[in-house]
């Protein structure tokens, strides 16, 4: 392997680092490269993964991260995405106790830090694939390829095409996968460090230990099992010196040497190949009965090739998603949060000129795997097939080869096979160097390639700091993508612009007239803007399309309600309670519904009913509170109205409303009480001063009276019954002084 370190000796000098201060270079630069995120927000999956997801709170028992997805829905659930990663899950939540919350800055910097150890890993594990395996008489493995290791090293750590990964709070799940799938390959190479004349012999204890860290690597994401084929190929490759082109011709010619050859004797290699078999069928099958009911449903927006009629078309639109992968890997320029929904419009003919892209894929990909296997240079063939291992086995469980996955094109997925990328770019670098007398040009390449993909590592990572930032940034990449659309006009939405966030919505539901999501957050605004027919109309439409889609049936009771079409509201919300039984909001507009009509039985228990699935469920509790109180039943109310700060302590709404019920029962002091406290936490609120100015006037307390009246007007001057009031208690105050004169 040295011929290949001597031929970068013009990119990398003679007087190349040694290895702890190459470790230390690629970990710096790493660090650089992503560590403008590290005060960045929660942003897209975040929230669904941490923000929302009870599993990482403390009164959620450790237990339930083994029954729950990655998301916290239990695996049994139909509606589960079925991502089992507990031990991800765990991470986030021990972030979550040492920050004391949901605090971005110690997530994001978890994720920094993971990708620079990982980016330092891979030195040894480019020594290994450039190198080779050898050992000192102590058993220290030599580092045979300095150069090599290095420059590979640095071309992983500076990839872009990693953000995603390192940015996004979720991409965790790729980095302790590739964390985990990567010491398992170093284990499995400390299996070969004691030979004799028979070859290289393994120690079962290291065999072991790396199928059992290819098992964690997949309790933090799925793709962590195909370290077991990696680790195969690698046995079989380099340590058997299995020489492929040669079996073959010994088969076509019907070489009865063929039966002597030393791997198929070697009694070493099938024992390790059983254990690796045996021990990846285990974990499948382990992995499909902790599935449950099957694998996840995904739906033709996710993945609209694999909905395709035609296996052709399928076939065509797979490699030609194939040869997006390999392109973000070559120029990772072009990068989008999202790929799916209209972002790459599906090949439905040969004679689309994109076909030349997978042709293009397919020339390059045989190219390399006649020279893995025809080339007469040995350590050119194994340098070529590790290479090739590392870019296409992790990559297979998001082929759609083996099972539908539910995304078009992922960056994240990318994250394990760059490493034979950046095996394949040096082994290049290193054959043109050898090749060609301008060596300072090549080199000049390379420190370009390193130094603009650093800076666009930097760029990206801001663009990942918020969701504004981040939605707007697909834009330009994916403009026909409905998902940037509808993302961008939430985050409008979020921020009060409803006038922008409607143009986006509506062109959200252009690109896409199925987009059920969209249909439904632009039939709220529209609702809330009081044009109900228009928001009438998308939400029918949108439970035509999805019948289950509980959220948008709900929301059609809210505008037919408004409407004054009664019995179609109260329709609306059963149905939504029907696909969704614990739905605690739509409890509290049917019992809104139910109050509209003076049905007062049926409005508790629908409040009843959302507090019981929700208890911190405040208006569900204020309403009751309201309703009993507005009815006469003070003594149910206040019972009410104490059960609900019991649960809810520091809400100043429920202290106002008791303190009303309290008032009304003429016990003023503790009235009062409640009403100071949530003037203390709520001090503007006009109506809280106006109603304790009205206790203080019955209880007799005048001037406090006249204090909060007074108060009262100049937070809202227009509030004609504290007008009222107020006009009573000075003409009051104004006969008792004339009667003291």
């Amino acid at each position: 392997m040295a011929v290949l370190d001597t031929d970068l000796d013009h990119i990398l000098p003679s007087s190349v680092l040694p290895p702890f201060w190459a470790k230390l270079v690629v970990g710096s630069v790493a660090i650089v490269c992503f560590a403008r995120s590290y005060d960045g927000d929660f942003v897209f999956d975040d929230s669904e993964a941490i923000v929302n997801n009870k599993d990482l709170q403390a009164e959620t028992p450790l237990g339930d991260l083994w029954h729950h997805d990655f998301w916290g829905s239990r695996l049994s659930s139909n509606t589960s995405h079925k991502s089992y990663r507990p031990l991800t899950v765990l991470t986030f939540r021990i972030n979550y106790y040492l920050s004391g919350g949901f605090h971005p800055v110690g997530f994001h910097m978890v994720n920094i830090l993971l990708h620079s150890g990982i980016s330092v890993l891979m030195v040894d594990v480019f020594s290994v694939l450039f190198g080779g395996l050898q050992y000192t008489s102590k058993g220290r493995r030599l580092h045979l390829a300095p150069r090599a290791s290095l420059l590979a090293a640095l071309l992983f750590a500076v990839h872009p095409v990693h953000t995603e990964c390192v940015a996004g709070v979720v991409g965790r799940a790729d980095l302790l996968c590739a964390l985990f799938f990567l010491l398992s390959f170093l284990g499995y190479c400390k299996a070969f460090r004691e030979s004799n004349k028979e070859g290289a012999h393994s120690s079962t204890f290291w065999v072991l230990l790396s199928i059992f860290l290819g098992a964690v690597a997949m309790l933090c994401k799925e793709q962590g099992i195909t370290v077991l084929g990696l680790n195969a190929v690698f046995d079989i490759l380099v340590i058997g010196k299995f020489n492929v082109l040669e079996i073959v011709q010994k088969v076509l010619h019907k070489d009865k040497s063929l039966e002597n050859l030393g791997m198929l004797r070697n009694g070493g290699l099938l024992f390790r190949m059983t254990l690796l078999t045996s021990g990846g069928a285990g974990m499948l099958y382990v992995r499909w009965r902790i599935m449950g009911t099957g694998p996840p449903a995904f739906t033709e927006v996710d993945n609209p090739a694999s909905f395709a009629d035609s296996m052709l078309v399928r076939a065509i639109n797979y490699n030609y998603y194939y040869s997006l992968n390999a392109w973000l890997l070559l120029c990772p320029w072009w990068l989008c949060f999202d790929w799916s929904m209209g972002c790459i419009p599906l090949i439905k003919s040969v004679s689309d000129w994109r076909v030349i892209a997978l042709a293009a894929l397919w020339f390059c990909l045989i190219g390399l795997i006649c020279q893995a296997l025809c080339s007469e240079d040995g350590h050119k063939r194994r340098i070529l097939t590790l290479g090739l291992g590392f870019l296409v086995i992790p990559f297979l469980p998001a082929s759609n080869l083996f099972f539908r996955v539910g995304f078009v094109v992922a960056e994240r997925v990318l994250y394990l096979p760059s490493v034979g990328y950046c095996v394949l770019l040096t082994f290049g670098f290193g054959a043109l160097s050898k090749h060609t007398k301008k060596k300072k040009l090549i080199a000049a390449v390379v420190l370009g390639i390193l130094f603009i993909n650093t800076l666009r590592c930097v760029k990206r990572s801001g663009e990942w700091r918020s969701e504004e930032q981040l939605f707007r940034s697909a834009l330009s990449v994916c403009p026909l993508n409905a998902k940037v659309h509808y993302n961008i006009g939430k985050n409008l939405a979020d921020k009060g612009n409803q006038t922008a966030a409607i143009r986006y919505y509506r062109e959200a539901v252009r690109l896409n007239p199925k987009y059920v999501h969209a249909m439904n957050n632009l039939g709220n605004i529209l609702k809330e803007r009081n044009e109900l027919q228009e928001a009438e109309e998308l939400l029918s439409l949108a439970v035509q399309i999805q019948p289950d889609f509980a959220a948008a049936w709900m929301n059609l009771g809210i505008v037919q309600n408004s409407l004054k079409r009664f019995e179609a509201a109260e329709q609306s919300y059963w149905t939504a309670i029907k696909h969704r039984r614990k739905y605690p909001d739509c409890y509290y507009n049917l019992g809104r519904l139910y109050a509209d009509l003076n049905r007062h039985v049926d409005a508790l228990n629908a409040w009843r009913n959302a507090t019981v699935l929700k208890p911190e469920h405040s208006l569900a509790w204020n309403n009751m509170i309201i309703l009993l109180d507005n009815t006469g039943n003070l003594a149910q109310a206040e019972a009410v109205g104490r059960e609900a700060l019991e649960l809810i302590p520091n809400d100043h709404s429920l202290m106002f409303s008791l303190a009303n019920v309290l008032g009304k029962s003429q016990k003023y002091k503790e009235s009062e009480a409640l009403f100071l406290k949530a003037i203390k936490a709520n001090p503007n609120a006009a109506s809280y001063h106006g109603n304790l100015a009205v206790l203080y006037h019955r209880w007799g307390h005048l001037d406090l009276a006249k204090k909060h009246y007074e108060i009262s007007l100049q937070l809202d001057p227009m509030a004609s019954g504290t007008k009222e009031n107020y006009g009573l208690l000075r003409r009051k105050l104004e006969l008792m002084q004339k009667k003291d004169v």
